[in-house]
């Protein structure tokens, strides 16, 4: 960060920070025209997070009091008094629940607020029934209403925010994009396919599981990376399947990365899971690609974006176990395909994707949001 710059943006998640969230971190730390602060109402014991983090409310009874009257009202003194002391020109908050949570205090601040849709937020959750459904599309219109700009990760998540009420002036697509490291490592080959993301029902775990049991002579190494509360039913899965898996935990971003250097390709068998929760385009598959790996996947949401079908990787529909099994051959049984659709989705990558240019674009519409709000009083 150069000394000279003085614009600060409040970079809001509730949870600072989870450690499947590199995301956050990685856009926040690529700024250069605007100074980011990172703003949370609870701190999360992960590999993410960092000691300078601001978070509003402390630990303890106390506190806990004071964030569950938060999500309860939208309101919170501390909560005000924290983006108060901090002074940003701008709030960001990703997800738009949270956005929610923090749209009041910045809007009695004066604060201009940008609110990121990543996915479940405006696909699984407005679908709740009854109240707890009905209180959350209430609030997801009115954070809507109190944003300057909504960015949506995907043309498909831009789809479902407008769906959900925010208006289609105010939404714009953005990319997050990763970092494209200037050449692709060479190291040996220790996996055939590697899986990356959280156990949960929409990343689709089953199916690539299922998948992989179908192919011999030899049978794919896979190394499944992540946590989730369907871990070890994904563990019984593979075993029962005699699929040769291992699987490796939750690893911070630097492990992740050579874990995928060491890989012939990605995995990303994602669906629509039965409670509606769907995508919104996993990094995963653009750091993959950025390694100059041919991914295989599903159409799903915002997948077809980054993966170009027969150029970059192979898509087939969503919840296709045998699909995907087709394309793991057809990749693993043809070095030349392989590298080929790399470098592709390496070029892909660079070209619609990188974290610089990304980043600069997000700048870009921070000061867009700045210069179209009233000043603060």
């Amino acid at each position: 960060m150069s000394p000279d710059v003085t614009r600060r943006v409040a970079i809001w998640r509730s949870a600072m920070l989870l450690g499947s969230e590199t995301f956050v971190r990685a856009q926040g730390d690529a700024l250069t025209g605007w100074s980011p602060t990172y703003v949370g109402a609870t701190r999360i014991d992960s590999a993410l997070s960092r000691p300078d983090d601001v978070i509003a409310f402390p630990d303890g009874p106390a506190g806990r009091r004071e964030f569950l009257g938060l999500r309860l009202s939208g309101t919170s003194p501390r909560l005000r008094a924290v983006l108060a002391r901090i002074r940003p020109e701008l709030v960001h908050a990703h997800f738009g629940g949270d956005g929610w949570l923090v749209s009041h205090s910045a809007r009695r601040l004066g604060i201009p607020l940008i609110v990121t849709c990543h996915g479940h937020d405006v696909t699984r959750q407005p679908q709740s029934s009854g109240l707890h459904g009905l209180r959350y599309r209430r609030n997801l219109r009115a954070v809507f209403d109190r944003a300057a700009l909504v960015l949506a990760v995907s043309e498909v998540i831009r789809d479902r925010a407008e769906a959900c009420g925010a208006d289609p002036a105010k939404i714009r697509v953005h990319y997050t994009g990763v970092a494209v490291p200037p050449a692709v490592p060479i190291v040996p080959k220790r996996w055939d396919v590697a899986f990356v993301g959280r156990f949960v029902a929409k990343k689709g775990v089953d199916d690539l599981l299922t998948a992989l049991s179908r192919l011999d002579s030899p049978r794919p190494r896979a190394v499944l990376i992540g946590d989730g509360p369907l871990l070890a039913d994904m563990r019984a899965l593979a075993e029962r399947l005699r699929v040769d898996a291992t699987f490796v935990g939750s690893q911070p971003p630097e492990s992740v990365q050579r874990h995928l250097a060491e890989s012939r390709m990605l995995a990303a068998p994602s669906k629509t899971a039965p409670d509606g929760d769907t995508e919104g385009l996993p990094t995963t598959i653009l750091e993959a690609a950025a390694l100059g790996l041919p991914v295989i996947a599903t159409r799903h949401s915002g997948i077809p974006e980054a993966v170009l079908d027969g150029r970059t990787g192979l898509l087939t529909p969503e919840a296709d176990p045998a699909g995907l099994a087709a394309s793991a051959a057809r990749l693993l049984g043809d070095a030349e395909l392989r590298h080929r659709m790399g470098t592709q989705a390496r070029e892909h990558v660079t070209a619609h994707f990188d974290l610089q240019t990304q980043t600069r674009r997000l700048e870009s519409l921070y000061n867009e949001a700045t210069a179209t709000t009233p000043a603060r009083r």
